[in-house]
């Protein structure tokens, strides 16, 4: 979403006219959106938490930049300056982290065991089976160090882990090399964007030196020499404006293959934006260079002029259908299976909300299973200007977490996935037939299944969401219209991968009375013989026993943290990346400040001899 400060060049002192004409322009042209209380922004709180400059480069080149494109650049320094209380150009680059003072042990010749990307496995299970410690060992987890993000004001990455060193990419676009024993750098590189993805470690021989690929929030993909972070290559994945990757790459066989989204939905609340032009897609690029070997869209039309708005504004469709998660592969069947998201116009595509498989070496589709019909929405739809809200106004319940890709003892292949409608799905890897349906929540924009779930292979262990907001009490300024019900979400799931039959529940956290708080639990989950850990936006991060759903561990993120680089760091709510387990150690990122939760910039590591 944003550059690193020190990338920005921008000199300019606050006046307090400049004060006065942000406010005026804040009020004008963003407020509608960031004090209204609308989950898909960063509340008007959150940006008073960034410098300056951050805000800056989201409204040039970032997120931001289709709307920042309507002001001028002096505007654009004044509501940055007005969000901030800060000056321009106040904000001095820093050492961001340690260097180690011994390099690393050489890579093994086989990344076996390891946690190397969204999972170990390119089924997407989200199971370590080799995690260094028993479930014996889970209770007896300490904190061993805390790294903090400088300046940033999210974590929300997950982690990889291959030997004896960290890979995480960040919401400033610092991707960091880390010693998994001590939290000093190895090396350190700056992507252009924000990182969303975690970072893919691969060998494309297994006499080839390691290398790391991943992406950032501009669709842009990066591929690094994993012991010096020197740039290999860099590629664009789609070149729509508001195109994006948030899924992980995956690689297999000498190929990455890497999921696209937008946030396209976003800009369609402004009824002079042309909604919407945008087609989800997978992209299968050459590991060594990074060429594009091939590109299928989730879409096969392109999105043609349909009606004109109430004021006039030329709309498009079918729209939207984007590949939020990463890609699950079966080379045995030579397929890659994605989930897509909703559709942002009309006509709904009948893509959208659906599972899809393609071949593996062409792209071409094999079969498209939906799950629900007719899901036409964007950010218009219950905001305060519906004007390019679609007819359908769909519930918004895309597929954000991939599907799992399952061998029951029979030899027969299943897909199990979990949806934003609340349902769980059991589905026929080779044909798509839905097999079972299980519903564990009531869904919704916030609810359901959000990031990702985990299996053994006889069971899914799934977290549920449901986060729901209720009408704000206190500053209306400072949280918008709307603020998390603390009583409304969370639990974990236990279902049996053949028919879909619940084996356990766990009941979700209980706020009491800390502020900002949700008991759902929206991040990715991870499981390991015997434990299942999952992350809550009430800022705790737990292991439950996968025989019966107790909770084994419990550690309070949202604190203030002494770090290994000495920088301020505080932990809060935690969504989207889940924890990675691997040597050991259990390490998991905390700070989410959308939606209404904790904003905060630290990564844990965790491990039974603590510091």
């Amino acid at each position: 979403m944003f550059r690193r400060a020190a990338a920005v060049t921008l000199v300019l002192t606050a006046s307090p006219l400049l004060a006065q004409d942000g406010a005026g322009l804040y009020g004008a042209h963003c407020a509608q959106c960031h004090d209204g209380g609308s989950g898909r922004v960063p509340p008007r709180r959150v940006l008073g938490e960034m410098t300056p400059e951050r805000i800056v480069a989201a409204l040039e080149s970032g997120s931001m930049r289709a709307q920042g494109a309507e002001r001028s650049p002096d505007e654009r320094r004044a509501i940055a300056v007005f969000l901030t209380g800060k000056p321009l150009g106040t904000f001095a680059a820093v050492e961001t982290a340690p260097r180690c003072s011994v390099p690393p042990a050489p890579f093994a010749s086989a990344l076996r065991g390891q946690w190397t990307g969204w999972s170990p496995t390119p089924t997407n299970d989200r199971y370590q089976a080799q995690p260094g410690l028993a479930v014996a060992d889970v209770p007896k987890l300490k904190l061993k160090w805390a790294f903090a993000f400088a300046g940033d004001t999210s974590a929300a990455v997950q982690p990889t882990i291959v030997d004896g060193r960290v890979f995480t990419g960040s919401a400033s676009g610092r991707v960091f090399s880390l010693s998994l024993k001590e939290g000093c750098a190895y090396w350190i590189f700056d992507a252009d964007q924000q990182v969303r993805t975690a970072i893919t470690v691969a060998r494309e021989s297994p006499t080839s030196p390691p290398v790391v690929f991943f992406a950032d929030v501009s669709a842009t993909v990066y591929s690094l020499d994993a012991n010096t972070g020197q740039l290999r290559w860099k590629k664009k994945a789609d070149d729509h404006p508001l195109a994006r990757v948030t899924g992980t790459p995956r690689y297999a066989n000498g190929r990455l293959y890497v999921p696209v989204s937008s946030i396209e939905e976003v800009a369609g609340a402004d009824p002079k934006y042309s909604c919407c032009t945008f087609r989800g897609s997978v992209a299968a690029l050459d590991a060594s260079t990074g060429n594009q070997i091939w590109k299928r869209y989730t879409i096969g039309e392109t999105p043609a002029p349909t009606t004109k708005n109430k004021i006039g504004t030329q709309l498009y469709g079918p729209s939207g259908a984007g590949v939020w998660s990463s890609p699950t592969i079966d080379e045995a069947s030579r397929t890659i299976f994605i989930g897509t998201g909703d559709s942002y116009s009309q006509p709904a595509a009948p893509t959208s909300d659906a599972i899809m498989a393609l071949d593996l070496g062409s792209g071409l589709i094999k079969w498209v299973s939906q799950l629900t019909s007719g899901d036409a929405w964007n950010l218009a739809c219950g905001g305060a200007d519906p004007t390019n809200c679609p007819a359908a106004n769909g519930p918004d319940v895309d597929f954000g977490s991939p599907p799992m890709l399952i061998t029951l003892p029979s030899g027969q292949r299943r897909l199990v996935v979990g949806q934003k409608s609340g349902v769980v799905h059991g589905l026929d890897a080779a044909t798509g037939k839905v097999l079972w349906s299980t519903r564990i929540g009531k869904g919704g924009m916030l609810g359901g299944v959000e990031w990702g779930s985990a299996t053994d292979g006889r069971r899914a262990y799934v977290a549920l969401s449901d986060q729901t907001v209720r009408p704000a009490s206190g500053d209306s300024i400072v949280l918008g219209r709307t603020m998390l019900d603390p009583t409304v979400g969370g639990g974990l799931f236990a279902l049996n991968v053949a028919d879909g039959k619940a084996v356990w529940s766990a009941p979700p956290p209980v706020c009491g009375g800390r502020p900002r708080c949700s008991p759902a639990q929206s991040a990715a989950i991870t499981a390991i013989p015997g434990a299942v850990f999952s992350g809550s936006v009430d800022g705790h991060v737990r292991a439950y026993s996968t025989d019966d759903g107790r909770v084994l561990w419990d550690f309070d993120t949202r604190r203030e943290f002494d770090t290994v680089n000495k920088w301020k760091a505080s932990g809060g709510s935690i969504d989207a990346g889940g924890p990675a387990v691997a040597e050991g150690m259990v390490l998991t990122t905390s700070g989410y400040g959308l939606w209404g939760g904790n904003s905060g910039n630290v990564l844990l590591a965790f491990s039974v001899d603590g510091k």
